[in-house]
């Protein structure tokens, strides 16, 4: 009896252990398929809503990642260290005079040192035409650095307006197979509102996105702008007193 007591305890040991290693590899197995089923309901959702507005909406996103990254990376290769930038020209005109500064200019990137060039090479003009220069061409490089920017606001509106068309055509066609059935099936209105509604989520969806990239670039661009205004003040105060 002890020896039928003791395999009876080692097999109901044994039996605990094996569901407990079934278990532990069943959680293993339902993360990976949980991680995967995201993608698949994503792609599920974005078949469901109809590949005529979906794929229009898809498009705004990627022309308007395309141009948020290029702008940003325009933007961040024109940021420019304005107080550097500044301490060598006036060191420039000091001991090698406009050439120099000028040759300092040419030698820096960005849209400060382009202005501070343009002020620079009408100095011998005088400083009203320097101050000209310096404003007008001011004005120049604000339109390089808005460069495209409209066309992401446009995809900003463009994306959600687009999924409201989609959603209302949706609704149109629902009505019209509860009109050809004769009957208000549940399952047929059901099905038809939610494959409507899912071109305004995902057109939702990209309109936000697309938001914040545009209010960062917009940010970016309000202060390289005061730098710029800043660095014009400077520039024709180093000019005046270089002129002393």
């Amino acid at each position: 009896m002890a020896f039928g007591t003791a395999n009876a305890t080692t097999i109901a040991n044994t039996s605990t252990a094996v569901t407990t290693v079934a278990s532990m590899t069943q959680d293993e197995d339902a993360a990976p398929a949980e991680e995967l089923g995201f993608h698949q309901e994503l792609k599920k959702r974005f078949i469901e809503g109809g590949p005529g507005f979906m794929g229009i909406v898809l498009l705004c996103l990627i022309l308007g990642l395309a141009i948020a990254i290029e702008r940003i990376i325009f933007l961040n290769l024109s940021t420019t260290n304005t107080k550097k930038l500044t301490q060598d020209v006036e060191d420039a005109l000091a001991s090698g005079g406009v050439e120099a500064a000028k040759e300092v200019c040419r030698n820096t990137k960005g849209p400060i040192a382009s202005i501070y060039y343009q002020g620079l090479d009408r100095t011998d003009e005088g400083l009203d035409a320097a101050e000209k220069a310096v404003v007008a061409y001011g004005g120049v490089q604000m339109g390089q650095l808005e460069k495209n920017v409209s066309w992401i606001s446009l995809f900003i509106a463009l994306a959600p307006m687009l999924g409201f068309m989609g959603t209302v055509i949706g609704m149109i066609q629902a009505f019209d197979k509860i009109e050809a059935a004769g009957d208000m099936q549940p399952s047929l209105v059901a099905g038809g509102i939610k494959v409507a509604l899912l071109t305004t989520v995902f057109g939702l969806v990209v309109a936000i996105i697309l938001q914040i990239f545009y209010n960062y670039i917009i940010a970016k661009i309000d202060s390289i702008v005061n730098d710029m205004e800043d660095a014009s003040i400077t520039l024709m105060d180093l000019l005046i007193r270089n002129k002393k």
